[in-house]
């Protein structure tokens, strides 16, 4: 239970930073006045500030004074702010600090300091017009991936998975000539000209292994696995072709009934067991158990903003299934005439039209006491009401389907809940002003959840551009 949890924490703290990046990364400013200060762990603070120290001189020296005083109060911000520490964290110290411009063209001094959720190891100190946030990538991108090589008599795909991140790395067409030729040949010439083709092909996805899953001598991918119909996979497998040092790496070798794209994703689905740990794996299965609630009509189940937010408060969500960049920002309002404070939630579209903010009962104009993004206030908020957290992507057949059809946050409920009791009541209490159109999603739950048709061709190969 510890670990479930611990993992869950960390896939928050995940999500949060992923957030925070975004942010950085939108930030912009005049010259070169956007300090980026990153500390490995262990690294020395007296170091960081002799170093701040040594360019605040130099910073005196720049010429136009604008810039020259925003690069000199940035420094100066940093220094401050590393005066809170007595040493780098366990896992690093990252800094900016700086002048940018805000969405209304104005400037705002802003410093963001905290630890990494894991250790950095890089060094970075940066004068520029953004901040630095590749390090703070690279620690995002270091899951584990595993390789996949995609086999049949039509053509070969090699892709990789990462966390939730599936990527089709090169692929290729093959001709194969058929068991039987029409003749004009002897039947032990067709045999051998067969098998001839059939060992070049095998040759050729040994190499293309080699070149793509091999870096600097040694695999590149955590584990292999190898797909494909028929013997070309087994054959791959047990070929002298097939790179030593990649056959170490091999951890599953799968039956599919599928070539190209399609054999890909029925490869991931039969390897399941052996990649448990993959993200991808655990937001497929978390949104394919939240699909059969709704398949059964279980009544255990909420869609959208309204719905989820009020299934939380009541303390009936046993796991919330939100997605990372759902964009729906919580506003804490007042309506001035009758004193009542209550939140609403608005998306981006709403966000632009001045009649989101008006009471639609007094007329009001709303007055904002708070805000920010709903990701934000339920990564903060969810274990006040006793519910686990899921944390999903569009990046799956699955993911895409909960996001377009059931606008990327929804719950599964720990007991059958009504409604239409909060929706009775949402006119004094709360606007339901939710992202997704609700005809669309009604349209999803009445039919069950239907699978989603593949709509490639199995033999879907590029032609061969690798070799």
């Amino acid at each position: 239970m510890t670990d479930i949890s611990e993992n869950e924490d960390e896939n928050v703290r995940i999500w949060k930073m992923k957030r925070l990046i975004k942010s950085i990364e939108l930030s912009r400013g005049n010259g070169t006045s956007m300090v980026t200060l990153i500390l490995p762990p262990k690294d020395q603070l007296a170091k960081a500030i002799k170093k701040l120290g040594e360019e605040y001189g130099t910073a005196t020296n720049i010429r136009n004074r604008v810039n020259r005083q925003a690069v000199l109060s940035a420094i100066i911000s940093a220094q401050e702010r590393l005066k809170n520490y007595s040493q780098v964290p366990e896992n690093g110290l990252v800094l900016y600090s700086g002048t940018v411009y805000t969405d209304d063209g104005k400037e705002k001094q802003v410093t963001i300091d905290f630890e990494p959720f894991k250790p950095i190891n890089t060094s970075v100190y940066l004068c520029d017009s953004r901040f630095h946030t590749e390090p703070l990538q690279e620690l995002l991108e270091n899951d584990s991936k595993y390789g996949f090589i995609v086999m049949d008599g039509n053509g070969c795909l090699f892709g990789t998975l990462s966390g939730n991140t599936k990527r089709i790395l090169h692929k290729f067409t093959v001709d194969l000539p058929k068991k039987h030729g029409r003749g004009g040949q002897s039947a032990q010439r067709f045999a051998r000209l067969r098998t001839e083709k059939r060992h070049n092909y095998v040759r050729k996805v040994a190499e293309t292994a080699a070149q793509l899953f091999l870096s600097n001598s040694v695999p590149n991918v955590q584990g292999l696995i190898l797909a494909g119909s028929a013997d070309f996979k087994t054959e791959l497998s047990k070929s002298d072709l097939f790179d030593a040092r990649l056959q170490g790496v091999v951890i599953k070798v799968v039956d599919i009934a599928y070539g190209g794209e399609n054999g890909f994703n029925q490869a991931i689905e039969l390897a399941a067991e052996s990649l448990a740990d993959v993200k991808f794996i655990q937001e497929v299965k978390v949104i394919n158990e939240y699909f059969e609630h709704v398949r059964l009509d279980t009544n255990k189940y909420c869609f959208g903003v309204f719905d989820t937010i009020k299934a939380l408060e009541s303390g009936a969500v046993e796991k919330l299934v939100v997605w990372d960049s759902i964009d729906v920002i919580r506003y804490l309002v007042e309506n001035s005439e009758t004193e009542k404070v209550y939140p609403i939630f608005l998306n981006e579209e709403q966000r632009q039209k001045p009649e989101s903010f008006i009471d639609p009962k007094t007329g009001q104009q709303l007055e904002i006491r708070q805000q920010e993004p709903l990701s934000e206030w339920i990564a903060n908020n969810y274990k006040k009401y006793g519910a686990k957290i899921e944390i999903v992507s569009n990046k799956s057949q699955e993911g895409s389907q909960f996001c377009r059809g059931f606008g990327g946050i929804g719950a599964i409920l720990r007991y059958p809940l009504d409604f239409s009791i909060y929706h009775d009541q949402s006119d004094d209490d709360i606007d339901d002003l939710d992202e997704v159109d609700s005809s669309l999603q009604q349209d999803f739950a009445q039919k069950k959840v239907e699978e989603i048709d593949d709509s490639d061709d199995d033999s879907d190969y590029d032609d061969d551009p690798f070799f």
